[in-house]
C-alpha cells in the first residue's frame, strides 16, 4: 500500500500545503486526506485524479510533481510503445 500516499505526503511537506487545505479544495474530509498520507488507505483511481485537481487549485507545480511521483516514468512520456 501507499504509492499515492507517499507521493502525497512528500508533496504536502515540500510545498507547505496542509491536509486540511487540500481537503477543503477537494470538498472531502480532512480525515480522508490524513488516511491517504498515513497510508492507512489508498485512494481509488478517481481520487488520484481529484487529488491532482485539488493540488492544481493550490499550486500547479505541486500537482504536476504529485503525478510525476505517483506515475513515475509514465508521467514523463517514457512509456514503451
Amino acid at each position: 500500500m501507499g504509492t499515492a500516499g507517499k507521493a502525497l505526503k512528500q508533496i504536502l511537506e515540500t510545498y507547505g500545503i496542509s491536509q486540511n487545505r487540500l481537503a477543503v479544495e477537494m470538498g472531502i474530509s480532512r480525515g480522508t486526506v490524513h488516511n491517504w498520507v498515513q497510508e492507512k488507505k489508498d485512494p481509488v483511481a478517481e481520487s488520484v485524479l481529484a487529488i491532482a485537481e485539488g493540488l492544481e487549485k493550490i499550486n500547479e507545480a505541486a500537482a504536476k510533481e504529485f503525478l510525476t511521483l505517483y506515475l513515475g516514468r509514465f508521467a514523463e512520456g517514457d512509456a514503451e510503445e
